[in-house]
């Protein structure tokens, strides 16, 4: 599988080079899903009860007084002092089986299958099928995943000029899409918080913090991440694979590294095994 590397005027640096064969494997839906929802639990916030709550100074009147043996608050007998506490049937009592913060809700999936995920998901962002069928603006693109050569991060240091090198290219589309589809959440979550939606942009991957990476966070629906934290969610969002994802050049070396494939597993096995 071949691609092209970008330079920082934004024309091609060489014709085409060679992926890694961490593109060429195959495309499992399931496991990128599993993964994702992996990801996801980590974030959930746990809900819990104090242990104490509801649980107030109250007792039962008795027997022969014609009222029914709930407990009841302490206080002169008035409405609020005898009306029934304490048990979970009663209003202001205890939660009869109450959430608890100690409770698993982080789902966990093995390291292999999390791993043969994230090589999933790298390989889907070569397979322009899907990049469109995520509704990225890629149709400009003959060859999928985008690469930029390592100078752009010290040669491209403002916004006006990353805009410049991305509209060159053709990403300013998608950007622009993530842009003019922003609107306003339905349901009851536009009144806690996250009132507004816009659909998920390109993701850069990179190798350093650098002047290229602060020049293009503010672009809306734009997502830099570090080659060593990339995870199956960042490269499938929504569980659904084939991000438009631009790569750099040394991060192409380095998930060659991170995630190589089985015939590179297996011949250096054999090389280990002929030396002892």
């Amino acid at each position: 599988m071949k691609t092209k590397i970008f330079g920082a005027i934004g024309l091609a640096k060489k014709a085409r080079v060679e992926l890694p064969e961490v593109f060429d494997t195959p495309y499992r839906p399931d496991l990128i899903k599993r993964a994702v929802l992996a990801v996801q639990s980590t974030k959930r916030q746990p809900k819990g009860t104090k242990y104490h709550a509801g649980w107030t100074v109250a007792s039962s009147w008795g027997t022969g007084r014609g009222a029914a043996r709930t407990p009841r608050s302490h206080g002169s007998r008035t409405h609020s002092a005898s009306r029934g506490a304490l048990v979970n049937y009663t209003v202001g009592g205890r939660v009869a089986h109450p959430p608890k913060a100690e409770k698993k809700i982080v789902e966990n999936i093995n390291k292999k299958e999390r791993r043969l995920a994230i090589r999933s998901a790298i390989a889907a962002t070569a397979k322009k099928d899907l990049v469109l069928g995520r509704g990225h603006r890629a149709n400009s693109f003959e060859l999928l995943p985008i690469i930029f050569e390592d100078g752009i991060h010290d040669k491209i240091a403002k916004t006006k000029d990353a805009i410049v090198l991305l509209t060159k290219i053709g990403l300013i589309n998608d950007i622009e899409r993530s842009k003019q589809g922003k609107h306003i959440r339905a349901g009851k979550g536009k009144g806690r918080g996250r009132k507004y939606k816009k659909p998920v942009g390109p993701l850069f991957v990179v190798d350093r913090e650098s002047n290229f990476c602060n020049s293009i966070r503010n672009l809306s629906g734009v997502e830099i991440v570090n080659v060593k934290y990339l995870n199956a969610e960042m490269l499938a969002p929504g569980t659904h694979a084939g991000r438009l994802t631009i790569w750099m050049e040394k991060t192409i070396d380095i998930i060659n590294t991170t995630y190589p494939s089985k015939k590179v597993t297996a011949s250096k096995t054999k090389k280990t095994t002929a030396t002892k």
